[in-house]
Protein backbone atom coordinates (compact mmCIF):
# COMPACT_ATOMS: atom_id res chain seq x y z
CA UNK A 1 0.00 0.00 0.00
CA UNK A 2 1.22 3.54 -0.84
CA UNK A 3 0.79 5.28 2.63
CA UNK A 4 0.77 9.45 2.61
CA UNK A 5 4.46 10.98 2.15
CA UNK A 6 3.29 13.54 4.40
CA UNK A 7 1.72 12.17 6.93
CA UNK A 8 5.14 9.28 7.28
CA UNK A 9 7.67 12.41 7.78
CA UNK A 10 5.51 13.34 10.92
CA UNK A 11 7.30 11.84 13.84
CA UNK A 12 5.11 11.61 17.25
CA UNK A 13 5.22 13.46 20.07
CA UNK A 14 8.36 12.45 22.40
CA UNK A 15 6.84 14.56 25.33
CA UNK A 16 3.59 12.70 25.25
CA UNK A 17 5.54 8.82 24.74
CA UNK A 18 7.36 9.24 27.82
CA UNK A 19 4.68 10.55 29.25
CA UNK A 20 2.70 6.95 28.53
CA UNK A 21 6.16 5.20 29.76
CA UNK A 22 6.17 6.97 32.72
CA UNK A 23 1.94 5.66 33.24
CA UNK A 24 2.35 2.39 32.34
CA UNK A 25 5.73 1.60 34.68
CA UNK A 26 3.49 3.12 37.59
CA UNK A 27 0.42 1.03 36.24
CA UNK A 28 2.66 -1.93 36.47
CA UNK A 29 4.10 -0.97 40.14
CA UNK A 30 7.31 0.34 39.57
CA UNK A 31 8.68 3.04 41.86
CA UNK A 32 8.60 5.38 39.25
CA UNK A 33 8.80 9.52 39.71
CA UNK A 34 8.07 11.19 36.28
CA UNK A 35 8.86 14.43 35.29
CA UNK A 36 7.58 14.69 31.59
CA UNK A 37 4.17 16.10 32.05
CA UNK A 38 3.42 19.70 30.89
CA UNK A 39 0.29 19.90 32.61
CA UNK A 40 -0.07 21.06 36.34
CA UNK A 41 -0.68 18.72 39.23
CA UNK A 42 -3.57 20.97 40.57
CA UNK A 43 -7.31 20.24 39.89
CA UNK A 44 -9.57 23.00 38.19
CA UNK A 45 -10.83 24.99 40.17
CA UNK A 46 -14.05 24.09 41.88
CA UNK A 47 -16.57 27.54 40.38
CA UNK A 48 -14.69 26.12 36.78
CA UNK A 49 -15.96 22.46 37.30
CA UNK A 50 -19.39 23.69 38.39
CA UNK A 51 -20.28 25.50 35.64
CA UNK A 52 -19.80 22.57 33.33
CA UNK A 53 -22.01 20.64 35.80
CA UNK A 54 -24.34 23.19 35.40
CA UNK A 55 -24.30 23.19 31.65
CA UNK A 56 -24.72 19.78 31.44
CA UNK A 57 -27.86 20.32 34.11
CA UNK A 58 -29.21 23.30 31.32
CA UNK A 59 -29.26 20.80 28.18
CA UNK A 60 -26.33 23.05 26.69
CA UNK A 61 -24.39 20.02 25.08
CA UNK A 62 -25.77 20.40 21.37
CA UNK A 63 -23.91 21.74 18.58
CA UNK A 64 -22.79 25.32 18.89
CA UNK A 65 -21.22 27.40 15.93
CA UNK A 66 -17.65 25.90 15.04
CA UNK A 67 -15.44 28.82 15.68
CA UNK A 68 -17.35 28.71 19.16
CA UNK A 69 -19.98 30.47 21.01
CA UNK A 70 -20.46 34.44 20.80
CA UNK A 71 -20.33 34.33 24.65
CA UNK A 72 -17.25 32.59 24.78
CA UNK A 73 -15.72 35.08 22.28
CA UNK A 74 -16.84 37.83 23.94
CA UNK A 75 -15.13 36.26 27.18
CA UNK A 76 -12.34 35.71 25.18
CA UNK A 77 -12.11 39.47 23.74
CA UNK A 78 -12.61 40.71 27.13
CA UNK A 79 -9.41 38.92 28.94
CA UNK A 80 -7.38 40.31 25.91
CA UNK A 81 -8.10 43.43 27.05
CA UNK A 82 -7.75 43.31 30.43
CA UNK A 83 -5.09 41.07 30.12
CA UNK A 84 -2.68 42.29 27.38
CA UNK A 85 -4.51 45.71 26.33
CA UNK A 86 -5.71 44.67 22.94
CA UNK A 87 -9.12 45.29 21.37
CA UNK A 88 -10.86 42.76 19.18
CA UNK A 89 -14.22 41.18 18.27
CA UNK A 90 -15.67 37.84 18.09
CA UNK A 91 -14.76 38.01 14.56
CA UNK A 92 -11.16 38.23 15.41
CA UNK A 93 -11.98 34.84 17.63
CA UNK A 94 -11.74 30.88 16.74
CA UNK A 95 -12.46 29.22 19.53
CA UNK A 96 -10.72 25.52 19.22
CA UNK A 97 -9.86 21.90 20.68
CA UNK A 98 -7.25 22.80 22.35
CA UNK A 99 -4.13 24.97 21.76
CA UNK A 100 -2.49 22.64 19.44
CA UNK A 101 -5.06 22.72 17.31
CA UNK A 102 -5.06 26.14 17.26
CA UNK A 103 -1.77 26.15 16.09
CA UNK A 104 -2.61 23.19 13.55
CA UNK A 105 -5.25 25.97 12.44
CA UNK A 106 -2.91 28.85 12.34
CA UNK A 107 -0.65 27.26 10.69
CA UNK A 108 -2.74 25.88 7.91
CA UNK A 109 -4.56 29.39 7.18
CA UNK A 110 -1.37 30.84 5.88
CA UNK A 111 0.92 28.08 4.52
CA UNK A 112 1.90 26.99 1.23
CA UNK A 113 3.71 24.52 -0.08
CA UNK A 114 7.32 25.48 0.57
CA UNK A 115 6.87 28.30 2.61
CA UNK A 116 9.69 28.93 5.71
CA UNK A 117 8.62 28.80 9.44
CA UNK A 118 11.72 30.25 11.61
CA UNK A 119 11.56 28.49 14.87
CA UNK A 120 13.69 29.35 17.47
CA UNK A 121 15.31 26.22 19.58
CA UNK A 122 15.23 24.96 21.61
CA UNK A 123 11.54 24.24 20.84
CA UNK A 124 8.26 22.99 21.97
CA UNK A 125 8.34 19.16 19.93
CA UNK A 126 5.58 20.12 18.10
CA UNK A 127 6.17 23.30 16.14
CA UNK A 128 7.81 21.77 13.05
CA UNK A 129 6.12 18.63 12.64
CA UNK A 130 2.77 21.16 12.25
CA UNK A 131 4.94 23.01 10.06
CA UNK A 132 5.23 19.79 7.35
CA UNK A 133 1.56 19.07 8.28
CA UNK A 134 0.72 22.16 6.50
CA UNK A 135 2.94 21.66 3.48
CA UNK A 136 5.36 24.51 5.13
CA UNK A 137 9.23 24.08 5.81
CA UNK A 138 10.99 24.30 9.47
CA UNK A 139 14.10 26.35 9.48
CA UNK A 140 15.72 26.37 12.95
CA UNK A 141 16.82 29.08 14.21
CA UNK A 142 19.56 27.88 16.91
CA UNK A 143 19.97 29.92 20.21
CA UNK A 144 22.30 29.41 23.05
CA UNK A 145 22.13 29.04 27.31
CA UNK A 146 24.31 31.62 27.95
CA UNK A 147 21.99 33.87 26.15
CA UNK A 148 19.25 32.84 27.71
CA UNK A 149 18.25 30.60 24.82
CA UNK A 150 16.89 33.80 23.15
CA UNK A 151 17.47 34.92 19.74
CA UNK A 152 19.19 37.97 18.59
CA UNK A 153 17.43 40.74 15.88
CA UNK A 154 20.69 40.05 13.94
CA UNK A 155 20.05 36.22 13.64
CA UNK A 156 16.43 36.76 12.63
CA UNK A 157 16.96 39.00 10.14
CA UNK A 158 20.06 36.28 8.83
CA UNK A 159 17.42 33.86 8.72
CA UNK A 160 14.47 35.70 7.02
CA UNK A 161 14.86 34.54 3.20
CA UNK A 162 12.59 35.32 0.48
CA UNK A 163 10.19 32.23 1.05
CA UNK A 164 9.48 32.69 5.08
CA UNK A 165 6.27 33.62 5.91
CA UNK A 166 5.88 33.82 9.68
CA UNK A 167 8.08 33.38 12.92
CA UNK A 168 7.17 31.74 15.94
CA UNK A 169 7.16 32.89 18.98
CA UNK A 170 7.10 31.28 22.38
CA UNK A 171 7.18 33.89 25.69
CA UNK A 172 6.86 32.14 28.09
CA UNK A 173 8.90 29.30 26.63
CA UNK A 174 8.52 25.53 26.72
CA UNK A 175 10.95 24.01 27.22
CA UNK A 176 13.62 26.84 28.44
CA UNK A 177 11.07 28.81 30.54
CA UNK A 178 12.70 31.92 28.85
CA UNK A 179 10.62 35.35 28.85
CA UNK A 180 11.32 37.75 26.36
CA UNK A 181 11.63 41.40 27.81
CA UNK A 182 9.16 44.30 26.10
CA UNK A 183 12.48 45.71 24.24
CA UNK A 184 13.58 42.53 23.11
CA UNK A 185 9.69 41.70 21.69
CA UNK A 186 9.62 45.71 19.79
CA UNK A 187 12.93 44.57 17.84
CA UNK A 188 11.21 42.00 16.82
CA UNK A 189 8.17 43.18 16.01
CA UNK A 190 9.89 45.97 13.79
CA UNK A 191 11.51 43.36 12.13
CA UNK A 192 8.59 41.18 11.26
CA UNK A 193 6.45 44.21 10.06
CA UNK A 194 9.98 45.30 8.05
CA UNK A 195 9.54 42.32 6.07
CA UNK A 196 5.63 41.41 6.16
CA UNK A 197 6.02 38.14 8.06
CA UNK A 198 3.51 36.42 10.01
CA UNK A 199 4.20 36.05 14.22
CA UNK A 200 2.76 32.95 15.86
CA UNK A 201 2.71 33.88 19.33
CA UNK A 202 2.34 31.06 21.46
CA UNK A 203 1.48 32.39 24.72
CA UNK A 204 -0.22 29.64 26.79
CA UNK A 205 2.29 30.27 29.78
CA UNK A 206 1.39 33.63 29.94
CA UNK A 207 0.22 33.69 33.45
CA UNK A 208 2.91 31.32 34.55
CA UNK A 209 5.98 33.80 35.24
CA UNK A 210 8.20 34.49 37.90
CA UNK A 211 10.93 36.66 39.31
CA UNK A 212 8.78 39.87 38.84
CA UNK A 213 9.34 39.23 35.07
CA UNK A 214 6.07 40.82 33.12
CA UNK A 215 4.32 39.16 30.39
CA UNK A 216 3.81 41.23 27.11
CA UNK A 217 1.82 40.42 23.77
CA UNK A 218 4.12 41.34 21.26
CA UNK A 219 0.51 42.17 19.35
CA UNK A 220 0.12 45.28 21.46
CA UNK A 221 2.63 47.42 19.94
CA UNK A 222 0.83 48.95 17.33
CA UNK A 223 -1.89 47.76 14.43
CA UNK A 224 0.70 46.68 11.86
CA UNK A 225 1.92 43.65 14.18
CA UNK A 226 -1.35 43.40 15.52
CA UNK A 227 -2.77 42.47 12.01
CA UNK A 228 0.51 40.24 11.33
CA UNK A 229 0.08 38.51 14.39
CA UNK A 230 -2.15 34.97 15.53
CA UNK A 231 -2.17 34.89 19.39
CA UNK A 232 -2.42 31.29 20.32
CA UNK A 233 -3.45 30.84 23.83
CA UNK A 234 -5.94 28.45 25.82
CA UNK A 235 -6.86 27.61 29.48
CA UNK A 236 -5.20 24.37 29.93
CA UNK A 237 -2.01 25.43 31.90
CA UNK A 238 -3.30 28.79 33.38
CA UNK A 239 -6.48 26.75 34.78
CA UNK A 240 -5.39 23.17 35.13
CA UNK A 241 -7.78 22.45 32.34
CA UNK A 242 -5.75 20.19 29.99
CA UNK A 243 -8.22 17.46 29.78
CA UNK A 244 -10.94 20.07 28.78
CA UNK A 245 -9.08 20.89 25.32
CA UNK A 246 -10.38 24.87 24.95
CA UNK A 247 -7.79 26.48 22.63
CA UNK A 248 -8.23 30.15 21.26
CA UNK A 249 -6.51 32.36 18.24
CA UNK A 250 -6.91 35.76 18.26
CA UNK A 251 -5.95 37.21 14.59
CA UNK A 252 -7.18 39.69 11.68
CA UNK A 253 -10.36 38.74 10.93
CA UNK A 254 -9.55 37.05 7.29
CA UNK A 255 -7.42 34.88 8.98
CA UNK A 256 -10.05 34.02 11.59
CA UNK A 257 -12.73 32.99 9.02
CA UNK A 258 -10.22 31.07 6.96
CA UNK A 259 -9.50 29.39 10.52
CA UNK A 260 -13.17 28.81 11.32
CA UNK A 261 -14.51 27.56 7.71
CA UNK A 262 -11.79 24.64 7.65
CA UNK A 263 -12.60 23.68 11.09
CA UNK A 264 -16.25 23.48 10.49
CA UNK A 265 -15.22 20.45 7.94
CA UNK A 266 -12.92 19.07 10.35
CA UNK A 267 -13.56 18.94 13.87
CA UNK A 268 -17.10 21.20 14.66
CA UNK A 269 -17.32 23.05 17.46
CA UNK A 270 -15.39 22.39 20.49
CA UNK A 271 -16.83 21.14 23.50
CA UNK A 272 -20.40 22.81 24.20
CA UNK A 273 -19.89 22.33 28.03
CA UNK A 274 -15.76 22.91 28.52
CA UNK A 275 -16.67 26.06 26.52
CA UNK A 276 -18.67 27.15 29.11
CA UNK A 277 -16.64 26.03 31.97
CA UNK A 278 -13.93 28.28 30.29
CA UNK A 279 -16.11 31.37 30.42
CA UNK A 280 -16.54 30.46 34.34
CA UNK A 281 -12.58 29.90 34.05
CA UNK A 282 -11.98 33.35 32.55
CA UNK A 283 -14.83 35.68 34.30
CA UNK A 284 -14.66 33.83 37.68
CA UNK A 285 -11.93 34.56 40.87
CA UNK A 286 -8.36 33.80 40.00
CA UNK A 287 -7.50 32.78 43.88
CA UNK A 288 -6.42 28.88 42.40
CA UNK A 289 -4.34 30.40 39.95
CA UNK A 290 -2.85 32.85 42.42
CA UNK A 291 -1.98 30.04 44.42
CA UNK A 292 -0.46 27.98 42.00
CA UNK A 293 1.88 30.41 40.79
CA UNK A 294 3.09 30.10 44.01
CA UNK A 295 3.71 26.74 44.56
CA UNK A 296 5.05 26.38 40.94
CA UNK A 297 7.91 29.22 42.22
CA UNK A 298 8.94 27.72 45.26
CA UNK A 299 9.40 24.42 43.38
CA UNK A 300 11.17 26.56 40.30
CA UNK A 301 13.86 27.44 43.00
CA UNK A 302 14.35 24.38 44.71
CA UNK A 303 14.90 22.05 41.75
CA UNK A 304 17.13 24.82 40.12
CA UNK A 305 19.33 25.24 43.39
CA UNK A 306 19.54 21.28 43.85
CA UNK A 307 20.62 20.71 40.11
CA UNK A 308 23.18 23.38 40.41
CA UNK A 309 24.52 21.91 43.73
CA UNK A 310 25.27 18.23 41.88
CA UNK A 311 28.76 17.70 39.69
CA UNK A 312 28.49 17.31 36.09
CA UNK A 313 25.06 18.66 35.65
CA UNK A 314 23.48 22.81 35.73
CA UNK A 315 20.82 24.78 34.73
CA UNK A 316 19.77 28.08 34.47
CA UNK A 317 16.87 29.38 36.19
CA UNK A 318 13.73 29.73 33.97
CA UNK A 319 11.30 32.94 34.54
CA UNK A 320 8.33 31.09 33.23
CA UNK A 321 6.29 28.21 32.23
CA UNK A 322 7.10 25.33 34.52
CA UNK A 323 9.92 23.53 33.33
CA UNK A 324 13.70 23.39 33.80
CA UNK A 325 16.29 22.46 30.56
CA UNK A 326 19.18 20.65 32.76
CA UNK A 327 22.65 21.36 30.93
CA UNK A 328 24.35 17.29 30.14
CA UNK A 329 26.96 18.26 28.52
CA UNK A 330 29.69 17.19 31.05
CA UNK A 331 28.08 13.87 30.64
CA UNK A 332 29.12 13.46 27.20
CA UNK A 333 30.80 10.47 26.45
CA UNK A 334 30.88 9.39 29.45
CA UNK A 335 29.06 5.82 30.57
CA UNK A 336 26.91 4.85 33.71
CA UNK A 337 27.25 1.15 34.15
CA UNK A 338 28.84 0.41 30.83
CA UNK A 339 26.41 2.14 29.48
CA UNK A 340 27.77 5.41 27.42
CA UNK A 341 25.48 8.88 27.22
CA UNK A 342 26.41 10.38 23.46
CA UNK A 343 23.31 12.28 23.80
CA UNK A 344 20.30 13.68 26.15
CA UNK A 345 18.43 10.36 24.88
CA UNK A 346 20.73 8.11 26.46
CA UNK A 347 20.51 9.79 29.19
CA UNK A 348 17.16 9.69 29.49
CA UNK A 349 16.71 5.87 28.99
CA UNK A 350 19.48 5.47 31.20
CA UNK A 351 17.81 7.77 34.21
CA UNK A 352 14.87 5.51 33.97
CA UNK A 353 16.36 2.14 33.78
CA UNK A 354 18.49 2.64 36.50
CA UNK A 355 16.66 4.70 38.95
CA UNK A 356 13.53 5.06 37.72
CA UNK A 357 12.91 8.45 36.93
CA UNK A 358 11.22 9.84 33.81
CA UNK A 359 12.37 13.19 32.50
CA UNK A 360 12.35 14.40 28.44
CA UNK A 361 15.10 14.29 26.27
CA UNK A 362 16.30 17.62 24.79
CA UNK A 363 16.57 16.17 21.49
CA UNK A 364 13.04 16.41 20.29
CA UNK A 365 13.56 20.04 21.19
CA UNK A 366 16.53 20.06 19.13
CA UNK A 367 18.98 20.34 22.31
CA UNK A 368 20.79 16.99 22.02
CA UNK A 369 22.75 18.36 25.39
CA UNK A 370 19.84 18.96 27.23
CA UNK A 371 16.98 16.85 29.32
CA UNK A 372 13.78 18.76 30.43
CA UNK A 373 12.47 18.32 34.04
CA UNK A 374 8.86 19.94 34.56
CA UNK A 375 7.93 21.29 38.49
CA UNK A 376 4.18 20.26 37.75
CA UNK A 377 4.58 18.11 40.50
CA UNK A 378 4.92 17.92 43.69
CA UNK A 379 8.35 18.81 46.06
CA UNK A 380 8.39 15.49 47.20
CA UNK A 381 8.61 14.19 44.05
CA UNK A 382 11.12 16.56 43.37
CA UNK A 383 13.46 15.88 46.04
CA UNK A 384 12.96 12.30 45.47
CA UNK A 385 13.49 12.61 41.92
CA UNK A 386 16.97 15.02 42.14
CA UNK A 387 17.79 12.17 45.06
CA UNK A 388 17.80 9.53 42.64
CA UNK A 389 19.92 11.68 40.37
CA UNK A 390 22.75 12.35 42.96
CA UNK A 391 22.68 8.74 43.23
CA UNK A 392 22.75 8.08 39.51
CA UNK A 393 26.14 10.26 39.11
CA UNK A 394 27.84 9.62 42.20
CA UNK A 395 28.32 6.19 42.13
CA UNK A 396 28.46 4.67 38.54
CA UNK A 397 29.57 7.16 36.65
CA UNK A 398 32.71 6.77 34.32
CA UNK A 399 35.06 8.17 31.81
CA UNK A 400 35.51 6.01 28.99
CA UNK A 401 39.03 5.15 28.03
Amino acid sequence: MDFSKKFQTIAPSPTLAIDAKFKQMKADGLDVVGFGAGEPDFDTPAHIKQAAIDAIMAGKTKYTPASGTIALKQAICDKFLQDNGLEYTPANIVVSNGAKHSLINAFGAILNPGDEVIIPAPFWVSYPEMVKYNDGVPVILETKEENQFKFSPEQLENAITPKTKALVLNSPCNPTGMVYEEDELRAVADIAVKHGIYVISDEIYEHLIYGGKVHKSIASFNDSIKDLTIIINGVSKTYAMTGWRIGFTASNATIAKLMSNVQSHTTSNPNSIAQEATIAALKGPKDELTKMIAMFDERRKYMVERINAIDGVSCTSPNGAFYVMMNIEKLIGKSINGKTITNADDFSEIFLSEQLVAVVSGVGFDAPNYVRWSYATSKENIKEGIDRLEKLLANNLTLNA
